[in-house]
């Protein structure tokens, strides 16, 4: 509908959705977008939208969540990968300013019974670093690694340190090198449970924390539970992602599960650790605010007066 001018009751600009949006607009171009209930205006390289409460470069309040790739568990009797790093809280998103969205990607399970699980890489988004999880200690490498959560020892070995505000610690390892049940991956929400003898059992992942960010309470960023040898029970994995352990030659330890920072479990005698899981961003705009231009293909849902914005990979979103 085109610009209709009144004395008595002042401009009507043409109306459009977010999709429909002119494509080849005019510098200076304005109309009303019914997706989003703001006016749009064409600034000469994209649309911008002018909030009830001000134009470009006015702030909005949003609440977030980012979580950290997961670190990958230990090869030979190895220790649970530590979850990813979790932050959560709210930040001021200025209109008109683009954001960037980095997903971390969960360590690999060690092979060598030598080397330990590969931590997991960092998330990024708002100017924060969720730190990826700690890789679980190796037979011959002992220690759990450092990360968001700590990384599960193996044989002789301490767990890993969290990261403080984002995770906790990782088990220990047996000091005896019998049945040698490893140490559990830290959580966002626990430390990981160091083995026991008695009976001969790896070390449980420890509990992520549950977010209700999308609407609906998700447990995330759990740490990997250990390995141990045939004889043993293995370290189950923190509930929010976090892979079992494995007790049976051959058969590799669990992987941390995708987009909750989940660490990977640790193999048992000869069999390989768990990859963790990777990471995730979700942010939860006030709907009469959220712009609709994001890249990298994020799932958009709705919770009451919020939209929700779920990066899985990594993308942008424009406010």
């Amino acid at each position: 509908m085109p610009v209709s001018i009144s004395g008595t009751n002042g401009i009507t600009n043409a109306t459009w959705t977010t999709s429909t949006r002119p494509s080849t607009p005019s510098t200076g171009q304005v109309g009303f977008n019914t997706t989003t209930g703001l006016i749009d205006c064409y600034d000469g390289t994209s649309w911008k939208s002018i909030l009830n409460t001000g134009i470009i470069g006015s702030l909005y309040n949003i609440s977030y969540l980012l979580v950290a790739g997961g670190g990958g568990g230990g090869q030979r009797v190895g220790g649970g990968g530590g979850a990813g790093g979790l932050l959560s809280g709210t930040s001021s998103l200025s209109v008109g300013t683009s954001y960037t969205i980095t997903i971390g990607a969960g360590g690999a399970g060690s092979t060598n019974g030598n080397v330990k699980g590969t931590s997991g890489s960092n998330t990024t988004a708002l100017s924060l670093t969720a730190t990826g999880g700690g890789g679980g200690g190796s037979l011959g490498s002992g220690a759990g690694s450092n990360g968001g959560s700590g990384g599960g020892g193996s044989y002789g070995g301490a767990g890993g340190a969290g990261t403080s505000g984002q995770g906790f610690a990782g088990g220990a390892g047996t000091a005896s090198i019998g049945d040698a049940p490893a140490g559990g991956g830290g959580g966002a929400g626990a430390v990981g449970a160091d083995f026991t003898t008695s009976p001969i059992k790896a070390g449980n992942g420890g509990v992520g924390v549950a977010s209700s960010i999308t609407g609906s309470s998700v447990f995330y960023a759990g740490g990997g539970g250990g390995g141990v040898t045939s004889s043993g029970t293995v370290g189950s994995g923190g509930n929010g992602g976090g892979g079992a352990g494995s007790n049976t030659n051959g058969v590799n330890a669990t992987n941390g599960t995708a987009n909750t920072g989940g660490g990977g479990g640790g193999g048992a005698d000869i069999s390989s650790g768990g990859t963790g899981g990777s990471g995730v961003v979700i942010l939860s705009v006030p709907t009469i605010f959220y712009s609709g231009t994001t890249t990298g293909s994020p799932t958009i849902t709705t919770s009451g007066s919020n939209t929700i914005i779920t990066f899985t990979a990594s993308g942008t979103y424009t406010a």
